[in-house]
């Protein structure tokens, strides 16, 4: 330690500013020792254990090509996929609608194309499920109609085009008879299945006994906003994935059971 020594003043003069410095520095030390203190305690409370808080971890599962659009499959193990807008209407004609398949469209400006895969073969019963699923995604949804007559064509029957030209984004052009389903009901069935959440009408989901087992809510129209049904039917499967389950929920309101 280097000590300065001021000539000019006698021993005592230069032992009191010593003192004096040293008396400062303990003042420092002491301050310095309580602001540490109050530190210490600061960052206690905050290391303090906080409440965990659960969170729902829906796993990724691989997804399937028709994911991307409205989709379940019948009683007998159809396929059916609906367009969730207009694009996809035009997509799902451009792309997946094939020459054994069958459109199905409610009869009511603003709805779903629903394509039910090898349609041609179906059964009754496939058709009509498919039926149901095109109401279900229609205005008639969102116009508290409890029931809309739905129609579908063969492959050869729809065209985009006209001798004008083509036609308007989600819109089509029919030829000759359609197969009529009459006064469909409007409800579908919310199920998770293999951590996949699953959406049906409801005459296909009670006519497949295996699925007898799996927890499922009933929609139908009511007076749920969307965002409340959704929260509803995520608390009830316990399916926690709520943008999901809001893009499978046609537009209008909803009734939870």
């Amino acid at each position: 330690m280097r000590i300065t020594i001021d000539f000019t003043k006698s021993a005592q003069e230069n032992a009191d500013i010593y003192y004096k410095k040293s008396k400062k520095l303990a003042q420092k030390k002491a301050g310095a020792e309580q602001a540490i203190k109050k530190l210490e305690k600061r960052l206690k409370g905050a290391a303090a254990p906080v409440r965990s808080v659960k969170r729902e971890m829906v796993e990724a599962a691989k997804r399937e090509w028709y994911e991307k659009f409205h989709w379940f499959f019948t009683s007998k193990r159809m396929l059916a996929i609906g367009g969730r807008d207009a694009q996809q209407n035009d997509l799902l004609n451009s792309k997946y609608f094939e020459d054994r398949d069958l459109f199905f469209h409610a009869n009511i400006f603003g709805a779903s194309v629903t394509i039910l895969k090898e349609g041609v073969d179906a059964d009754k019963e496939s058709k009509e499920e498919t039926a149901q699923f095109a109401a279900c995604y229609s205005s008639a949804w969102k116009e508290g109609l409890t029931a809309v007559d739905v129609y579908s064509v063969r492959r050869n029957q729809v065209s985009k085009s006209t001798s004008k030209g083509f036609i308007a984004t989600g819109s089509f052009l029919l030829k000759g008879e359609r197969e009529w389903y009459r006064n469909v009901s409007l409800s579908l069935v919310f199920f998770v299945k293999d951590g996949r959440l699953n959406v049906a009408p409801e005459t296909s989901f009670y006519r497949f006994a295996g699925d007898s087992h799996v927890g499922r809510v009933l929609v139908r129209q009511g007076r749920l906003q969307k965002s409340d049904a959704a929260k509803k039917i995520a608390s009830t499967l316990d399916f926690h994935d709520i943008d999901t389950i809001m893009q499978q929920l046609p537009p209008g309101s909803f009734k939870i059971s």
